[in-house]
């Protein structure tokens, strides 16, 4: 199979990676031409165009920053649409909003080719290693299809329905994402004002109820110093804005959401858009001079999980555990 991508970023160049790594026939393009370089010296080809990408592979993959960006690459000069045909996928890995990726989709399929929405969602470290979810949306004949390259981008691929549905999910599960940074800096900030020991204090939370994935994840890079998950705080707030839409257009009279996104409007005032987004905790850092680090946190995330095939997480509606409806699916 051959596979043209097109946007290197910090986690479009991970996907990327895992595609090359597993033996496809990889063709990239991102404005950086150093990203470029670099996949080429690996094994890749340079691409010319988004539409010569699609003329030239079996699918096409944009992991773009935004929906503007998307609908240059797929609609505008040289772009896709100018390429693709009977044969050929688009596969869409963007966090995006939903109306704009079937918008989009619709004109690719009035082409004779197939659509398909596949964000990721799980950390950058582990869209490095090829063990990060993905939820897919598009028609089941697509999912089918399209099922031997996403089990290759990631390890539990959900086919979540139609075309749409896949962005609303990944909206929704970066907006608690969001919720879940927050809290863990204002609990961290609070435990040290208190006088606690962060590394007890991460402890604590990591073996109760209070954990979560992003506390495991960011609270450790929060402790380093380096803030640093390959993420800022400009995409945050396009994310949980997305999340604030959708509300918004179902009338659904949200608390938290609001007070979100005025938190990460206030950050990026202070910090400006490209600050990595666990420094949400300066502002608590800073109002009460306290600094919040701790000895033997890494200054990265990695994913220390080898590398395994993926498959179809099958939705289970009866008691069964998680891990029980993963071992049922795998």
């Amino acid at each position: 199979m051959r596979v043209g991508f097109i946007g290197l970023g910090n986690v479009g160049g991970k996907l990327a990676g895992s595609i090359l790594r597993n033996g496809f026939e990889l063709k990239v393009l991102d404005l950086n031409p150093l990203l470029v370089e670099s996949f080429v010296a690996k094994g890749a080809t340079r691409g010319d165009s988004p539409k010569e990408l699609a003329e030239a592979c079996d699918v096409v993959i944009t992991c773009l920053p935004s929906p503007a960006a998307c609908a240059a690459v797929v609609e505008g000069e040289n772009g896709i649409l100018e390429g693709i045909g009977p044969g050929r996928i688009w596969a869409e890995m963007s966090t995006t909003d939903a109306k704009e990726t079937k918008r989009l989709a619709d004109l690719v399929i009035a082409k004779g080719a197939e659509a398909i929405e596949c964000p990721v969602s799980g950390g950058c470290h582990r869209a490095a290693t090829g063990n990060i979810s993905i939820f897919a949306g598009c028609t089941r004949a697509t999912f089918e299809k399209a099922l031997p390259f996403l089990t290759v981008l990631g390890r539990r691929v959900l086919h979540t329905g139609e075309i749409g549905s896949a962005s609303i999910l990944k909206v929704v599960t970066n907006y608690l994402a969001t919720a879940n940074l927050v809290s863990v800096a204002e609990a961290l900030v609070t435990c040290k004002a208190a006088g606690m020991d962060l590394g007890i204090a991460y402890e604590a939370i990591r073996i109760s109820s209070g954990t979560s994935f992003v506390h495991e994840t960011e609270g450790q890079v929060i402790l380093n110093g380096s803030r640093d998950i390959s993420f800022t705080m400009d995409l945050v707030a396009k994310d949980i804005g997305l999340f604030q839409k959708i509300a918004e257009d179902n009338d659904v009279p949200l608390e938290l959401s609001p007070l979100l996104n005025r938190i990460f409007a206030d950050g990026i005032e202070r910090y400006g858009p490209r600050e990595l987004s666990p420094n949400i905790i300066k502002r608590l850092e800073d109002a009460t001079s306290l600094s919040v680090l701790a000895p033997g946190f890494p200054a990265e995330m990695v994913d220390d999980e080898p590398e395994e095939s993926g498959y179809e997480v099958v939705p289970n509606r009866g008691a069964a555990t998680s891990g029980q409806r993963e071992a049922a699916s795998g």
